[in-house]
């Protein structure tokens, strides 16, 4: 299999004077391309400076999406990687890492969309991209966030795809009331999902991943579930998902 073409470049944020960086790879065939944006999770327990300054672009995600043509956009919100401005999505104020409080999660989810958002419009100027084929993507709050994003933004995207995705954990009691909401914000347009989520997940119990599903689907999304014999890191396990993958993009973005 050929490597893809990796790149970085730094777009304009919506915040005056500040940069965000996108990792790109690319396929050895030229453009216009399928477009995958793929989003990154949190840091875990959100104590430690030193993560939020690694740059995410699983290799793993890069290889499948360009060994078929498409190229692999990897946005690293403020913060994040060599993004600049500052990590703030749902810290809590005494350093004690991410705030269990839903008024906090939630503000942190709102400045995570103008990132994506501040994205998307550089991303729409790049001539080597096909405009009416993109997908979003991402791994646990970064799975989140493309469901919420593409029903928030109809028609930008073909399809989202969530691997464990939700926005609080289950040490927060929060999780019932947040993650479903923000889900079911997911739910405009006529789009495809596809629902990745592993049945040994530390932070999200699979009946809670299930229940955010339906209520997704009650708020009128469409999508189909899959339970994987994984925990957090089933993103790692392409066996496990990727015959499911396969299918959802033929099926949303036909050859």
């Amino acid at each position: 299999m050929e490597k893809p073409r990796m790149s970085k470049v730094m777009l304009p944020a919506g915040e005056p004077g500040v940069a965000l960086e996108v990792v790109v790879a690319r396929p050895t065939r030229p453009g216009p391309y399928p477009v995958m944006v793929f989003n990154h999770g949190s840091t875990g327990s959100g104590q430690s400076p030193v993560l939020f300054r690694r740059t995410v672009s699983p290799a793993v995600i890069s290889g499948y999406f360009t060994a078929r043509g498409w190229m692999v956009a990897f946005p690293q919100r403020r913060g994040r990687g060599k993004s600049g401005g500052c990590y703030a999505e749902g810290l809590a104020a005494d350093g004690s890492g991410y705030s269990c409080e839903a008024e906090v999660a939630l503000a942190g989810f709102e400045r995570a969309v103008e990132d994506l958002d501040a994205v998307m419009r550089g991303l729409s100027q790049w001539p080597d991209i096909d405009p009416g084929r993109m997908v979003t993507g991402g791994v646990s709050r970064g799975g989140i966030l493309a469901i919420a994003f593409a029903g928030m933004r109809p028609g930008l995207f073909r399809g989202a795809v969530n691997f464990n995705g939700g926005w609080l954990g289950r040490a927060c009691p929060a999780l019932e009331q947040v993650n479903p909401m923000l889900f079911a914000r997911g739910a405009g347009g006529a789009h495809e999902t596809l629902w990745l989520h592993g049945t040994q997940d530390q932070y999200y119990r699979i009946t809670h991943c299930r229940s955010n599903f339906e209520a997704f689907r009650a708020a009128g999304g469409q999508g189909r579930f899959f339970a994987l014999k994984a925990g957090h890191a089933a993103l790692f396990k392409p066996a496990l998902w990727q015959p499911h993958m396969d299918h959802y993009l033929e099926t949303v973005v036909p050859e």
